[in-house]
């Protein structure tokens, strides 16, 4: 049946061996079914696998350096060549070395001298288990990036949902414009400057780090739930209104635990997201809001966003204010270091504030000639 395949799409195999009438001999007998390559060295079929890598070889043992184990060796330690399946040809056939041949990665051993029937019935044997091989190889590897392709869609739709909730709560303040751009970039700027530090490293790691930037949108997400008449106050808001502006805090924790509540599970994106929520109003010495945490009480994730948080605002014209320079931000947030804020982590800003400085210009709400001063 392998005589109708046209030459150009039959199986190859490639057939080393130094001496020049077994070359023939194989080669006459695989002609009529397969495309034959052969080879009178180690070394020559080193190089033709490399460049054009047959469907399977048939190895000679003994050759001259490089023998036929060596080859095989080299064959299997590289990724171009490594699942060629290699049956070796030999008049050694001792229990002994069909052990080397077969922990070198050989799939066979045919001794010779060669009996023609049997020759091409292992090669059609492994020649066909190769393209089932071949098969589940290339399933695998479509399974894998299919999987990959499915789980980033999953993370794009939820990186969306959350930017767009987010959105809702700043899109009723037309003065915030990409705050929560600018604030989940400090973040992160901030929370990996404190990967050296030895007492917040073990806190921290890449992944946290990702969920921490993903999470911090939603910091402000419960002022949906604020009436505008105080949101948008360009004045001083009266006590009882500073009251209802600091439910926020609480009605942003809850909607994120509704949510996770009907997930049905704990979600670590959405831990740190209530805390974030919750906590990034709480300061250092205790006065904050809304439960008057203090020091490390107050969850890292909330002193993180509290800094990037205070420095955005200061930098941004809200209704009841104008916009403060670079320089006059980062002097407020300094004079806020333990009081306002961890102390650890003003140092984390005082040493990075140029990038801060740049992030600030890369999402900008006002034109070129408006962006903070500095640097």
């Amino acid at each position: 049946m392998n005589d109708f395949i046209p030459a150009a799409v039959r199986p190859s195999v490639l057939v080393v061996d130094d001496t020049p009438q077994n070359l023939q001999l194989i080669s006459d007998l695989l002609a009529p079914r397969y495309r034959v390559r052969v080879a009178p060295s180690g070394d020559r079929a080193l190089q033709i696998a490399q460049a054009t890598p047959p469907d399977l070889i048939l190895l000679d043992v003994l050759m001259p350096e490089p023998d036929g184990y060596e080859v095989c060796r080299r064959l299997k330690a590289h990724a171009r060549t490594r699942d060629i399946p290699v049956i070796f040809l030999t008049s050694r056939h001792d229990m002994e070395n069909e052990a080397l041949g077969f922990s070198l990665g050989a799939v066979d051993y045919i001794a010779k001298p060669v009996v023609p029937p049997l020759l091409l019935a292992r090669v059609h044997t492994h020649l066909t288990l190769k393209v089932a091989s071949d098969f589940l190889r290339d399933k695998s590897s479509y399974l894998e990036q299919e999987v990959e392709r499915r789980t980033q869609e999953v993370r794009d739709v939820r990186d969306v949902t959350v930017l767009a909730l987010a959105s809702l709560a700043e899109a009723r303040d037309n003065d915030t414009g990409n705050h929560i751009l600018r604030t989940q970039r400090y973040v992160r700027l901030l929370a990996t400057a404190l990967l050296s530090h030895p007492d917040y490293a073990p806190q921290l790691d890449e992944q946290t780090i990702e969920w921490l930037y993903k999470s911090a949108p939603l910091h402000d997400v419960g002022k949906v739930g604020i009436p505008d008449a105080i949101l948008l106050k360009p004045g001083k808001l009266t006590p009882n209104e500073f009251e209802i502006m600091k439910t926020h805090t609480t009605l942003g924790r809850d909607a994120i635990a509704m949510a996770e509540q009907r997930l049905g599970k704990t979600v670590p994106f959405l831990r740190l997201a209530k805390e974030i929520a919750y906590s990034h109003q709480e300061k250092w010495d205790g006065s904050g809001y809304p439960q008057g945490l203090a020091g490390d009480a107050i969850p890292l994730s909330a002193r993180l966003m509290a800094v990037a948080d205070v420095y955005d605002a200061l930098i941004t014209r809200r209704v009841y204010k104008e916009a403060m320079t670079h320089e006059e931000a980062v002097g407020i947030v300094a004079a806020g270091r333990g009081s306002h804020f961890d102390p650890a982590l003003v140092d984390a800003f005082l040493a990075k504030e140029a990038e801060f400085l740049a992030i600030a210009r890369a999402f900008a709400d006002e034109p070129e000639g408006a962006l903070p001063q500095g640097g």
